[in-house]
């Protein structure tokens, strides 16, 4: 059986006295795109960021290919592979596009993604080369942001909340660039509270209520009442919640 390239069990995570994220266990297998879903404050970026080391783990192992991330440094797990796209779009606002996008390689590792790569993917991006992206909107940094974070050539890209006050016909953008990601052999984790979003483009998904995983399943196979009662800690027919 193959070692997912990302594997949690048992994680807890704290911010002090605050416990954010209890007994959490899941795993996101090569070329696999997974969603997170759940409300704001269900524990969604905590998760994230206990991957990429900026949460404390209180409790549990985060694996990466099969070795716990626990001894690495942040800068360490994305000289392995694995680049994170933060919620509010912190790109280099005095920089150029270009710019902007070349500072993503810093990492050098080899793959299929480069300038003219994620040009392709993120077409909008051609014409905003040379502009300063203090200059852009909501929409097109984001775009950005994602670009910035393919150039590290990452095994497995985590995006968190991507859709956070975008404009529809902006968000249905980026949303079509996930299986283009995906199909260039990059794993996607993606935290999302735009439930419908979030399956469209999952293989897989899990749903946070609290810090808690409170469901998990394949889009298609459980119907919208299920994962609705999930996302707000309903209980379901069979009184489970």
């Amino acid at each position: 059986m193959t070692e997912p390239v990302l594997n949690i069990e048992s994680l807890d995570v704290v911010y002090g006295d605050f416990q954010a994220l209890f007994d959490v266990t899941l795993h996101v297998d090569a070329g696999e795109t997974v969603s997170i879903i759940g409300a704001n404050g269900a524990g969604k970026s905590t998760l994230l960021n206990a991957i990429t080391g900026l949460a404390t783990v209180k409790a549990g192992t985060v694996a990466y290919k099969g070795a716990s991330l626990a001894p690495f440094a942040t800068h360490k797990r994305v000289a392995a592979g694995i680049a994170m796209v933060p919620e509010g779009r912190r790109i280099f606002q005095s920089l150029t596009v270009e710019e902007n996008i070349v500072i993503g390689a810093h990492a050098g590792r080899s793959g299929p993604w480069n300038m003219t790569a994620v040009l392709a993917a993120f077409p909008l991006l051609e014409r905003l080369r040379k502009r300063r992206a203090d200059g852009l909107s909501g929409g097109e940094r984001q775009t950005l942001a994602i670009a910035r974070a393919l150039m590290a050539n990452p095994d497995l890209i985590l995006l968190d909340e991507v859709s956070l006050g975008l404009a529809p016909i902006v968000v249905k953008q980026v949303y079509d660039a996930i299986p283009i990601v995906k199909s260039n052999g990059t794993t996607v984790l993606l935290v999302e509270q735009d439930v419908q979003r979030a399956l469209e483009v999952a293989d897989r998904f899990y749903c946070l209520l609290e810090g808690r995983v409170s469901f998990a399943g394949t889009p298609g196979d459980v119907s919208k009442e299920r994962i609705t009662d999930a996302y707000f800690g309903l209980p379901n027919s069979n009184g489970e919640h």
